[in-house]
């Protein structure tokens, strides 16, 4: 045991105040540790008291480094040791990954060819950049397609970075659909990287890919810093990726430097963005004679609950075994599964519910709707806005605030009114080397052929677009094949032999709006999917104007009454909820195929269930007293509506761990 430090202004008293796990986890003497945190289990207060305990026991603040991936942790963190030991807790170098990186590299950049004080980009600084970049390239070229844009460039360097993969191996194995412009791509990210170097910057990504450089060529500065931190501790070890875990091995490289990773491999849900599970699973073969412990009270949910939580975890073989045991006494109601004739009921249900929740006196902020994707929630947005129940969307924007569906929307918009100018302004902008300046013009010769044609037939809606449109109005050479299909998709959408609904005409948007969306969003699969979505969704909806008058109204109801209003009910994705807790949890769309995605079901690789898996078992565990868990037996009302079966995470649940509910 290490000497107690008199100096320390307050002293806790561990053993009172931690549970016997925690206890023995701060307490260890091991040099290195893993410490399996359950969700609700006390994380944070266990990794906060190690801390409490190092600077208690003779260790200087100076000497501790606390890792966080978010500035809220370090400082939430650095305040409740502060508040156990006084003080003291002043000289700890705690922070995010990047707010570490960028103090180490302010004393030893000049070692990477920097001048003294570089400049740090921040996010619009980068798209600024790699736009002007964007410009250049194609400038000099006729390209006839869709290139993509500026940010989906920077997500695929950012994940080159952080995976420690090189862009084309990056671009190759996530970006495939953007191969065929592979050697573009290439030679802006070269340029983008050389133009940071010449202007003396950094963006975020460059701060820890530089920081891993300076520890891996400059042996002097990683053994300065390895022998300055006697213990490293970092939070959410699970979500740390292929850099971040480089850089924890480079500075525990020291002789006497220990090591404490806090988190939990069942909430591990972000290898998208690079995190790599495996680095949780393989702590005591990267570090040998490591202690492991498990933390598995929980303290957030009540018994029934848990059961439910558990009996999920439990369907993936590759993980450390633990079972939340709860602290709470075991509530009134088990969870409930909700099957749903189709996704509107769904809707309904969960809406409904929540006004009886409301009405019996719960706050709207202690009720949360989650999903896995998110398009899943537009009918909830769309029954919560009529009942008039506020709801903010911490998962995004509000469905019909998207770019991606106003684009879409626009086309119906632009049929409905064709005088609509910033419904045609937002599609000519679509087209390939079509600015602003050139949209003009097209709008312009675009409203002239209209009034021709009003006045040789001032009855008749335009129909026959591309006949009319096709010899008015001049496009770019590189647009004129865009411009022919958008006009050929416009003349399809009003048909002389019959009237399409809303939800044909958005399917058949859709097929010429796929090649931009592939291109020009990074996540295009999801777009895609919120597409049809709408149309399933509108498939009731008989008018074009009926649809537009509801899409118009539900952007703008309730808006003023949200703005500020801190009572909501909170919708958001799983991915987002992590780390969060409300006393009612609906889980919406269970259904096979949406909820295990079905990329995820038909994959080869047995990974992505096991995350898929973890994604529930994190949603799960964000309910404290109320667990509604449905699922709709139809996506849509009409003969094509999408049958969707109950969820695998539904179907292998013990049945007398929930009760059954009507939607």
């Amino acid at each position: 045991m290490l000497p107690q430090l008199p100096s320390i202004a307050h002293v806790p008293d561990f053993a009172a105040e931690l549970n016997e796990q925690q206890l023995a986890a701060v307490t260890t003497e091991a040099r290195f540790s893993l410490v399996i945190a359950g969700a609700g289990s006390g994380k944070t207060r266990t990794l906060t008291y190690r801390v409490a305990w190092l600077l208690a026991h003779g260790v200087p603040g100076w000497r501790v480094l606390l890792l966080t991936f978010t500035n809220k942790a370090a400082r939430e963190m650095l305040e409740r040791v502060r508040k156990l030991v006084g003080p003291e807790a002043g000289d700890i170098w705690g922070g995010t990954f990047h707010s570490i990186a960028n103090r180490i590299l302010r004393r030893h950049a000049p070692l990477l060819g920097y001048r003294p004080g570089f400049s740090i980009m921040d996010t619009d600084d980068q798209k600024a950049l790699i736009r002007n970049l964007v410009k250049k390239h194609i400038g000099k070229q006729s390209k006839t397609s869709p290139f993509p844009k500026g940010d989906t460039l920077l997500s695929l360097l950012s994940l080159a970075v952080n995976t420690m993969r090189p862009p084309e191996q990056t671009l190759r194995e996530d970006f495939p659909q953007l191969l065929k412009h592979e050697d573009t791509i290439l030679k802006i990210i070269a340029d983008y990287t050389s133009r940071k170097r010449e202007a003396n910057t950094m963006d975020f990504d460059d701060l820890l890919a530089n920081l891993h450089l300076l520890l891996e060529k400059h042996s002097e500065v990683r053994e300065l810093y390895s022998r300055r931190f006697l213990h490293v501790l970092v939070d959410e070890y699970q979500d740390t990726n292929a850099l971040q875990d480089r850089i924890i091995k480079q500075l525990c490289t020291g002789e006497s430097t220990g090591l404490m990773a806090v988190g939990d491999d069942a909430q591990s849900i972000y290898s998208w963005r690079g995190a790599q599970v495996d680095h949780i699973f393989e702590f005591t073969k990267n570090f040998p004679g490591a202690d492991v412990f498990k933390i598995e009270t929980n303290y957030r949910s009540v018994p029934a609950i848990l059961d439910i939580s558990n009996a999920a975890i439990a369907r993936n073989e590759r993980r450390y075994v633990k079972t939340l045991r709860p602290a709470r006494p075991p509530g009134n109601e088990l969870p409930t599964v909700v099957p749903a004739p189709d996704n509107h009921t769904e809707a309904q249900f969960v809406a409904h519910t929540i006004r009886q929740l409301l009405d019996s006196g719960m706050k709207g902020r202690e009720i949360a709707v989650l999903y896995r994707a998110h398009f899943h929630c537009l009918d909830v947005q769309m029954e919560l806005t009529r009942q008039h129940i506020p709801f903010r969307i911490t998962s995004g924007l509000r469905f019909f605030e998207q770019a991606h569906v106003k684009d879409v929307i626009a086309y119906l918009r632009l049929l409905a009114n064709p005088y609509d100018e910033m419904a045609f302004r937002r599609i000519a902008a679509m087209l390939p080397r079509v600015g602003e300046a050139s949209g003009s013009k097209m709008w312009q010769t675009w409203t002239q052929a209209l009034k021709k044609h009003e006045t040789e037939c001032p009855d008749e809606p335009v129909r026959d677009f591309g006949g009319l449109m096709l010899p008015a109005v001049k496009v770019p050479p590189a647009a004129q094949a865009s411009w022919s299909s958008f006009l050929a998709t416009m003349s399809s959408l009003r048909p002389a032999d019959h009237e399409l609904t809303p939800a044909e005409m958005i399917s058949r948007v859709l097929l010429d709006t796929e090649a931009y969306f592939t291109v020009h969003y990074e996540n295009y699969e999801e777009r895609l999917e919120d597409i049809e979505q709408l149309s399933r969704s509108m498939s009731d909806t008989e008018s074009l104007d009926d649809f537009l008058a509801q899409v118009a109204l539900l952007s703008e109801a309730d808006r003023d009454h949200v703005e500020g209003n801190d009572d909501c009910v909170t919708l958001s994705t799983i991915h987002q909820a992590k780390g969060l807790e409300w006393k009612v949890v609906f889980i919406i769309f269970l259904g096979e195929g949406m909820f295990p995605h079905s990329r995820t079901i038909y994959s080869s690789d047995p990974r992505e269930m096991e995350e898929e898996t973890r994604l529930f078992y994190v949603a799960v565990t964000r309910a404290q007293d109320l667990l509604f868990l449905s699922y709709p037996r139809y996506n849509g009302h009409n003969p094509d509506s999408h049958f969707c079966p109950p969820s695998q995470f539904l179907t292998s649940l013990p049945p007398e761990l929930y009760e059954l509910g009507e939607a």
